[in-house]
């Protein structure tokens, strides 16, 4: 587990922490690109409909990965691109994630499928399971 001083957190506070690793709407939309949409790389995330800067992308990418959320190895199709994945710290994002699409859902017009929004209402644990196990899927491959 990383200290504080290693990850240079302001304090110990546990939505400090949080908001400070994944707070920023870049780095959670990352995490989402892995976790929902089967984003990898670094194209695919620079492509993503939000229009990420390259720079910013760069800068979120080296500190997720520093944070140890997710992890770069060299793609074996192509050995100069990344393919960069969700670590099970990462993972465990999901049901903040979830509650978060929800909540957007509830209270705004998303974009997000009714069925996928049902789904996640109605089955909540069933829902997590199945993105906690797509995961362990991706990690063994």
């Amino acid at each position: 587990m990383k200290t504080l001083t290693e990850a240079g957190l302001r304090s110990d506070c546990p939505i400090n922490t949080a908001l400070e690793a994944v707070g920023d709407a870049w780095s959670l939309l990352i995490v989402r690109d892995l976790m929902f949409k089967g984003r990898k790389t670094y194209r695919e995330f620079l492509e993503a409909e939000e229009g990420i800067a390259s720079n910013i992308l760069a800068d979120r990418l080296q500190r997720l990965e520093a944070l140890e959320i997710i992890s770069k190895t060299r793609d074996p199709a192509d050995a100069r691109r990344y393919v960069y994945r969700l670590t099970e710290i990462g993972i465990d994002l999901a049901p903040m994630l979830v509650e978060m699409i929800l909540w957007a859902a509830r209270h705004f017009e998303t974009g997000a499928p009714h069925e996928i929004i049902r789904e996640m209402t109605s089955y909540r644990v069933r829902f997590l399971r199945m993105v906690r196990k797509q995961w362990e899927d991706i990690a063994r491959a």
